[in-house]
């Protein structure tokens, strides 16, 4: 089959200024494929409609393909963290899982408590409460144990220490090799 992102010819603009123009882009599955580029250069924009929640203006955007956008089937296999991570207002760690596991059955809570015990959170503990970094380690320990079959991450490393860095490194390239992960 074809397994792999195809973007062709995407274009966005937000009033005046475009973000994306005449985009082409082929992401193999199984691979880590990283953005780089200044601040405000599209990257966000880029992953908000890799991941269907934002419609080009033009340009057609496939998973293995097929259509992302308003495709459950296809949105049920994409998870993006974006750089500032949702969560609902008081909610603990375990909350928010909770409201993760609705769209995403695969869940898997063994990888969560293994996360957990990584970065060494309290799940009872509230995100609000939590450091950048400790928000982040938060939201990965769900989104690891979702393990999507296509993982996005704005900013990954955002205000991880060195160490957890590491540990994230390795984490993922696990996952990419257990479950074809593309990241």
């Amino acid at each position: 089959g074809f397994f792999m992102i195809e973007m062709k010819q995407l274009s966005k603009s937000f009033g005046n200024h475009q973000v994306l123009k005449d985009l082409n882009l082929t992401i193999p599955t199984g691979r880590i494929f990283g953005l780089i580029g200044p601040n405000g250069s599209g990257k966000s924009t880029l992953l908000r409609i890799m991941a269907g929640i934002v419609q080009p203006d033009a340009g057609i955007i496939t998973f293995d393909g097929q259509s992302v956008y308003e495709n459950e089937a296809v949105k049920s296999n994409i998870l993006l963290i974006s750089d500032d991570p949702y969560y609902f207002f008081h909610a603990t760690i375990k909350d928010m899982k909770a409201f993760y596991q609705v769209f995403y059955p695969e869940f898997d809570e063994a990888i969560y408590q293994r996360y957990l015990r990584i970065f060494q959170l309290n799940e009872k503990s509230r995100i609000q409460n939590f450091s950048k970094g400790m928000k982040r380690q938060a939201i990965l320990c769900i989104a690891l144990a979702i393990s999507p079959k296509y993982l996005f991450l704005d900013e990954a490393f955002d205000g991880l220490d060195p160490m957890m860095r590491l540990i994230l490194k390795k984490e993922l390239a696990k996952l990419m090799e257990e479950k074809q992960m593309t990241v």
